[in-house]
């Protein structure tokens, strides 16, 4: 089936290139291998849409537009040839500043890492080229991972496509901008805390925190060494459940990611959720949700009901401690990883992230061990209650109407500030210390008239069945189809 737009080859320029940049990356992927559009074609049009908009988003650190189309040019000339193809082949993809890939500028988002070149390359990023994936680029993101609305002083603040006054969600926020602005098919971010989750939800588009060590961290920055995730940011959950069949599975250079099978998460996408049993949370990932939000969230949950999902109310069991040891674990790792930056170069670091780490110093060591420790019976006691009574869990990604970035900036200590910069991640980061698989899709807009996202999780390993979720979501929604006003 031609999956092109009516006549999109009849569009003149900018309109032709819109229209094929509007393509999912599933989409683009089928039309190139069925030659219906090429490698050079989809690279121009998302080079069209950067060159246009992103003086409006500031979504990308750095771009090649001669080095990605010369790499089209070899995808199309393989294609031709009639060599085998990957399951990405011909699409280009840009990633947050902070995927190692040999020789080329890898800021991190800061002014310490500001002419960094690695010498290796990302396990994440080779794998992606072994599938066919073409790269145009490095996106924004904020500085060192560090927050979750977007703000950075170093590189500019990355701006909501929907509302530039608005933030984008953090720290993967050039990662949720260039995918919702089309300038990506594709764009890997990181979740520590819901850094992947947040800018989807507020950008209107997919993403998933996989189980913590599904996907391999080899040549990635670290935050903190238990909290950290790779994974995709996409247009739809079809197109992330392609990638993660590409993503997943162990790796040696990365001792930490698992050996679990990884099973053809696009084929569990069949639209099915008779027997899956919905929970949502009474207590925690409820509370102060805007009523806009959960007006959204309710329409949503009706949605998987006609689906054939069950939704039930459920009390959650031990989130005092998820959120406190939580905590502990991300500021000590956090400070660690930093220690020798921070003595060398205190005033290189944003005022709000030094603020997040000098308080790491004084943790004692007793309560990280102890955070570290309890984190698996913590889990047990979580899963074995939650999981026992249903499949997956519900919520509102970001519970309040999505802040301006005016009202988050924290770094002149303003107290109403602080207080709805720590809101935008109430429902991501105990998902991260539990290290359960989670996502966001978009489920409408607020009264602002920006997105919001519904997250769904499910316990360890079950990346699959989230997705399922997510899809026959999708099937029967088009907030996920909606293209932001720019231009």
């Amino acid at each position: 089936m031609d999956m092109l737009p009516p006549a999109a080859r009849d569009l003149p320029g900018d309109a032709a290139a819109d229209a094929l940049a509007n393509l999912t990356l599933v989409e683009a992927a089928e039309a190139v291998a069925r030659g219906d559009t090429t490698a050079v074609a989809l690279t121009e049009a998302c080079l069209s849409r950067i060159r246009r908009f992103e003086p409006v988003v500031n979504a990308t650190t750095w771009i090649e537009p001669e080095q990605a189309l010369e790499a089209a040019a070899a995808a199309d000339r393989a294609q031709a040839a009639g060599a085998p193809l990957g399951p990405l082949h011909g699409v280009p993809m840009a990633h947050k500043d902070m995927y190692y890939r040999a020789g080329k500028l890898s800021t991190c988002g800061s002014a310490i890492r500001g002419d960094f070149r690695p010498t290796y390359t990302a396990t994440v990023l080779e794998r992606l080229d072994a599938a066919g994936a073409l790269t145009l680029g490095a996106l924004n993101m904020a500085e060192f991972a560090q927050n979750p609305t977007g703000h950075n002083r170093h590189f500019g603040d990355c701006r909501n496509p929907w509302d530039t006054a608005r933030i984008t969600g953090g720290s993967s926020s050039g990662s949720g901008a260039a995918v919702a602005a089309r300038f990506s098919f594709m764009a890997l971010g990181s979740d520590t805390g819901g850094s992947i989750r947040l800018p989807a939800s507020a950008c209107g588009v997919v993403g998933l925190k996989p189980t913590q060590t599904r996907v391999s961290r080899h040549g990635v920055m670290p935050l903190s060494f238990s909290c950290d995730n790779v994974g995709p940011l996409t247009r739809t959950v079809r197109d992330c459940a392609r990638v993660m069949t590409v993503l997943a599975g162990h790796d040696p250079k990365d001792p930490t990611s698992a050996r679990e099978p990884v099973p053809d998460y696009e084929a569990a996408l069949n639209g099915d959720l008779r027997g899956t049993r919905i929970g949502v949370p009474e207590t925690w990932f409820l509370e102060g949700v805007d009523a806009a939000v959960m007006a959204a969230f309710e329409a949503s949950l009706e949605v998987l009901r006609a689906r054939g999902a069950t939704v039930t109310r459920i009390t959650l069991p031990v989130m005092d401690e998820v959120a406190a040891y939580s905590a502990v674990v991300s500021r000590c790792e956090g400070s660690a990883i930093h220690a020798q930056w921070m003595r060398d170069h205190p005033g290189d670091y944003a005022v709000h992230l030094s603020g997040r780490m000098f308080p790491g110093y004084a943790i004692p060591a007793t309560y990280y061990v102890e955070a570290l420790r309890r984190r698996g019976p913590v889990l047990r006691a979580f899963a074995g209650e939650v999981f026992a009574a249903v499949d997956l869990l519900a919520s509102p990604t970001i519970p309040g109407a999505l802040p301006t970035r005016a009202e988050t900036n924290i770094d002149g200590g303003d107290v109403d500030n602080i207080r709805r910069f720590g809101l935008v991640s109430w429902n991501t980061r105990p998902l991260n210390y539990l290290g359960l698989p989670s996502i966001s899709v978009p489920c409408g807009f607020d009264g602002n008239n920006a997105p919001v996202g519904l997250q769904i999780s499910g316990r360890p390993f079950a990346e699959a069945r989230v997705m399922q979720a997510g899809d026959a979501y999708q099937r029967d929604t088009d907030w996920h189809a909606r293209m932001p006003p720019l231009g």
